[in-house]
């Protein structure tokens, strides 16, 4: 089972714990114990603003942040639903354009425990819930919802008539749920396609995009592929998009790496799908400068932990964790101007792949291997075996501090491995995400 989330406010934290009590020993993927608790509310699912909804093993949570800089640049208010968090849970669930504060989640936490009168759910099974009720009753123009795990039996796919669907890029995650291979992970991500509702998809090997086509037309979704129905591409110091109605030139991602070039496209994509909903152009183009998502190539300049690195250092943070994620970062950070060392300081879950993810990073790179403090990570002493068999210099260490600390000469740094790892050093050295 997972760790339980915490928070500082001793009432919000007994309430997360008493929420955490209810999770079922073993997870099985279903609907209905979320379906039964959203029943006794009315089904707030059916009430909520126009939804935006987000699938993919890698960008969706980089695609949720360009579509709610999009609507709000286009001066609408929207709410978000996000998984996970990185310092805080209120971080999950952002209240026309607010995250939600500790009063109002712990009144709804004590209506939720109340009306589910201790019957088995998952912890996010419950969370959805009350991000559903909470955008039904707080008005809003949009909400953007990011799937949790895979899409067809995922909490938030009780949406039955979204505004419009969309999966970013896919790779191998989560395979104890989803299938061992990219075809059967393809299949269980189009699980989110609904019948007359646009289905935006990434660019995908030939095979991959057969197999989302299928779900979408048994589900009758309207598919509009990358390449064929819209493309996007960074030139010349622009992101250049085109679909049906027309093309665009438009400011590049602030968020670094071609990857957001990317993952800005998509939701473009899913903007321009929908009608119901004015962006105009000069949103967009707004949107490319306004988007942040906190612990992806996140650069940090100050702080207690940076303060330990030799002067002239770089601090870099990334969630990456799988093979696929762990390209891109490594395309990014090996290549990245002004040439410094690289040093990478990593902790990962013991579920992942880590022999893919280290396989990235040329060999010969230095690396520190850290815990993943309060989750069911790999020991230090073991990443960094791993890391040595995939050709890095590895050695481990005790914490992130330990391992800043042991830095002798200038370099860039980057943490990565876990999203967990992410917000255990934005805790301890800022900035906490807002």
């Amino acid at each position: 089972m997972m760790p339980r989330a915490r928070s500082d406010n001793p009432v919000l934290d007994a309430l997360l714990a008493a929420a955490y009590s209810l999770h079922p020993r073993e997870i099985d993927l279903t609907l209905g114990r979320l379906q039964r608790l959203l029943d006794r509310f009315g089904n707030p699912e059916a009430r909520m603003p126009p939804v935006f909804h987000v699938a993919g093993t890698n960008g969706k949570g980089s695609t949720v942040a360009f579509l709610r800089a999009g609507l709000e640049a286009a001066g609408l208010r929207v709410h978000c639903y996000t998984s996970p968090h990185l310092v805080r849970f209120n971080e999950r669930i952002r209240l026309a354009g607010q995250l939600i504060d500790d009063d109002a989640l712990a009144e709804l936490l004590r209506e939720l425990l109340a009306r589910n009168a201790g019957q088995p759910i998952t912890f996010f099974e419950l969370t959805t819930a009350l991000a559903f009720i909470a955008f039904s009753r707080v008005p809003a123009d949009a909400c953007v919802i990011e799937v949790g795990l895979g899409g067809r039996m995922d909490a938030t796919n009780v949406i039955a008539a979204p505004l419009v669907t969309g999966i970013a890029a896919l790779g191998l995650d989560h395979q104890q749920f989803l299938g061992n291979t990219i075809l059967a992970i393809a299949g269980e991500k189009a699980g989110i396609a609904k019948r007359g509702v646009p289905l935006v998809t990434a660019r995908y090997p030939r095979t991959v995009a057969a197999r989302i086509a299928e779900v979408a037309g048994v589900a009758g979704a309207k598919l509009l592929l990358r390449g064929d129905d819209w493309d996007a591409a960074g030139y010349e110091g622009q992101l250049h998009f085109r679909d049906a109605a027309g093309r665009l030139a438009l400011p590049l991602p602030r968020l670094p790496g071609q990857h957001q070039v990317d993952n800005a496209g998509l939701a473009i994509a899913m903007l321009r799908a929908q009608s119901r909903l004015a962006v105009p152009e000069a949103a967009l183009r707004a949107a490319m400068g306004w988007a942040e998502w906190p612990a992806r190539l996140q650069h940090i300049h100050e702080g207690p932990l940076f303060d330990l690195l030799p002067l002239g250092s770089e601090l870099w943070i990334d969630g990456a964790h799988n093979p696929s994620a762990g390209r891109a970062l490594s395309s990014f950070i090996v290549t990245h101007k002004p040439p410094l060392p690289l040093l990478l300081v990593v902790g990962m879950l013991a579920s992942k792949d880590h022999d893919g993810f280290l396989k990235c990073f040329p060999a010969g790179t230095k690396l520190i291997a850290v815990p993943v403090e309060g989750h069911a990570g790999l020991a230090p002493l073991d990443l960094a075996a791993c890391a040595a068999t995939a050709g890095l210099d590895a050695v481990a260490a005790d914490s992130l501090g330990q391992a800043f600390a042991r830095l002798g000469q200038p370099a860039r740094v980057l943490v990565c491995g876990s999203l967990h790892l992410a917000g255990t050093l934005l805790k301890e050295n800022g900035p906490l995400p807002a």
